[in-house]
């Protein structure tokens, strides 16, 4: 059976842009007719491949569907750039999908990214994601590359090592004394506020356990989805978080933020990985996102499993 790949097209771009309407002007056709030829694929394979809803979630095989059309869109791009007679009939620059966690979009690798699409002309979709979920993201076949902090290599891609992002445990001085009067009391830090990202953000107890000795650490919690935020919240003095030393590199020079116990960081180990096929747009992502990484990741130093 041979797939109907205007059908196909059609659901890749429902998974892509949330939605029916927005595939629908992103494809220059009606909503009713993204939803037919979605339907008529569903029938001609005898599978639901979208979940309708605000937004659509594929299935595992419209995810499947949706990793195959993807690669296809990537290998297109990869002719037309040899064969520049195949661009009149495709839509525009090709678009990578790359999954990246909120601490590394804002410390290193959105200068990379710019790099990239300065030389490439292609464009990117940065999809966020803790870095422990983005390699699910890549054998899912949602994204064709990803900064992990998942080493196990991922079937059809390569891996490559980054380095580690530094982390420093810090707070504002005026946090500071208002809690720790008489200085700082690890036995104490179980009253005192401390910022999280989201539920599955444990950095602040790897950071208690490993520098402190604290096992369990069961305290009052602010919640800040966002990097900004993090440091934002630190510097208001709303609690104590665990923030990347590059982003507070200037605010512990200049005294804005101190570090709860001097010295003692978490270094969180990073790993790049992308699909092997579409071999010029990513090595040439690859080669820039290597080259941001030795300039601002910590390499070879201690790590632990998670962060942000």
């Amino acid at each position: 059976m041979s797939l109907d790949y205007p059908a196909l097209a059609a659901l890749a771009a429902v998974i892509r842009e949330g939605g029916f309407e927005r595939a629908a002007a992103v494809l220059g056709v009606t909503p009713s007719a993204v939803s037919q030829r979605v339907r008529a694929l569903e029938e001609r394979l005898g599978a639901v491949l979208v979940v309708r809803g605000q937004p659509p979630v594929p299935t595992e095989a419209g995810a499947k569907l949706y990793a195959h059309a993807e690669q296809v869109r990537l290998l297109e791009g990869e002719l037309a750039a040899a064969l520049p007679a195949i661009a009149k009939g495709l839509s525009g620059p090709t678009t990578l999908r790359v999954a990246v966690n909120a601490d590394s979009l804002g410390t290193w690798f959105l200068p990379a990214a710019a790099r990239f699409a300065e030389c490439s002309g292609a464009l990117l979709d940065l999809v966020l994601d803790d870095e422990g979920h983005t390699a699910e993201r890549l054998r899912s076949g949602a994204v064709l590359a990803a900064v992990t902090a998942d080493p196990r290599p991922v079937q059809g891609c390569r891996t490559v090592p980054l380095g580690a992002l530094r982390y420093a445990a810090v707070a504002s001085p005026v946090w500071l004394r208002r809690h720790f009067p008489v200085g700082f009391k690890p036995a104490a830090l179980a009253l005192a506020p401390m910022l999280r990202f989201d539920r599955r953000d444990g950095l602040q107890a790897r950071w208690a356990r490993e520098a402190l000795g604290i096992e369990s650490l069961d305290a009052p919690v602010h919640w800040v989805p966002a990097t900004q935020g993090f440091l934002d919240g630190a510097l208001a003095g709303l609690g104590w978080a665990m923030n990347p030393l590059p982003l507070i590199a200037d605010h512990l020079a200049a005294g804005r933020l101190v570090e709860l116990v001097p010295g003692r960081r978490l270094d969180v180990a990073l790993h790049w990985q992308h699909a092997r096929l579409g071999a010029r747009l990513l090595a040439a992502l690859t080669k820039e996102v290597l080259a941001a990484a030795r300039d601002n990741l910590v390499q070879g130093g201690r790590t632990t499993r998670r962060a942000r």
